[in-house]
């Protein structure tokens, strides 16, 4: 089977618990750098345009922003626990095309409590669809998870999460991005902001949908008792705005 190339090279740079810049980093201070010391491991972590955000409503703007476009296919489930988070990385082929730029969604990974919140509301857990344009440049789409009722898109990939840190294989499995969406994708949230681990690159367009999508309390559960809390901690606006397409 061959994977997503680039896949594996974003994995590295978003969510891996190895090392950049020669420290290790954590979320909890307990096992490499907390995240208020990341700034000793990259500069840019102490940057402007760092994510994630609050978003307040009143403040949004509106604007008159194009839909997301999503050409997303089936993928094989290649499915990866690193310690600090789970992730399935993406076949090639697969893409959203939105405000004139085209970006190949590479994998996608999840945060339990959400990264970003909503009028200082955080969601039970967030997903990171992470996407590359061919200038380098990342747009990421967030989706919030409500606790409700059981998930069944999120069965197969909960149903095959390593225990430990490995990467799985798991040929008779095929997933579809789709299924992880809510079904109004047209309203969204849209600012200009960084990678929110290590090195904290700012080269991100935001893409943070404003309907949740809901999994059950088991599987919640699952995915914390599996992967400690990974939300780092909201940063400061600053002088950016978000735009809101409603």
């Amino acid at each position: 089977m061959t994977k997503n190339i680039a896949a594996a090279s974003i994995a590295i740079l978003l969510v891996n618990s190895a090392h950049a810049g020669g420290a290790a980093w954590s979320y909890d201070g307990q096992r490499g750098a907390a995240p208020d010391q990341w700034g000793s491991i990259s500069a840019a972590c102490q940057g402007a345009q760092q994510s994630p955000v609050n978003i307040i409503t009143n403040d949004a703007i509106n604007a008159d922003l194009t839909k997301i476009k999503f050409n997303w296919r089936t993928s094989a489930l290649q499915i990866n626990n690193n310690g600090l988070t789970v992730q399935a990385n993406y076949n090639a082929g697969s893409s959203i095309s939105v405000n004139g730029s085209d970006f190949e969604l590479l994998q996608f990974h999840f945060h339990a409590p959400s990264e970003h919140a909503v009028n200082g509301k955080l969601y039970d857990m967030e997903a990171h669809f992470v996407h590359k344009a061919a200038n380098g440049s990342l747009a990421i789409i967030a989706v919030f998870i409500d606790e409700g009722k059981e998930n069944k898109a999120l069965a197969p990939i909960w149903n095959n999460m390593p225990e430990q840190i490995e990467t799985k294989d798991i040929v008779a499995v095929n997933i579809d991005g789709d299924d992880l969406l809510p079904r109004n994708t047209k309203e969204y949230f849209h600012y200009r902001g960084s990678v929110t681990t290590p090195p904290c690159s700012e080269t991100v367009s935001w893409y943070v949908l404003q309907k949740p999508i809901e999994a059950s309390p088991e599987q919640i559960q699952q995915f914390s008792q599996l992967i400690r809390a990974n939300n780092r901690p909201l940063q400061a606006l600053n002088r950016r705005f978000v735009l809101n397409r409603n």
